[in-house]
């Protein structure tokens, strides 16, 4: 469980309760496979993005928008469990 997730949101725009319910999403589905889950205050303006071991999953600005926690967990389970089953989420 070495497994990082870093959420990164922008304070301006008051996102720190998304990013608490991301890292909650996340942490309830990959409980065992995640060793943290951290939120880190942004100062760049509009930043919201969700990386694993420094690698970005997920950023507002590439993406144009916020992710679903459907598709953000299955990004993640690819990376670290890519032949775990997330039930009613991948279909």
């Amino acid at each position: 469980m070495s497994d990082r997730v870093e959420i990164e949101y922008c304070t301006g725009c008051r996102w720190l309760l998304r990013a608490a319910w991301v890292a909650q999403e996340l942490l309830s589905t990959f409980e065992k496979e995640l060793g943290e889950v951290a939120l880190k205050p942004g100062s760049e303006g509009g930043i919201f993005e969700v990386r694993l071991n420094g690698e970005t999953l997920w950023s507002r600005a590439a993406e144009g928008r916020f992710p679903d926690a459907k598709e953000l967990k299955q990004r993640l389970r690819d990376r670290i469990a890519p032949d775990r089953d997330l039930g009613h989420v991948d279909h």
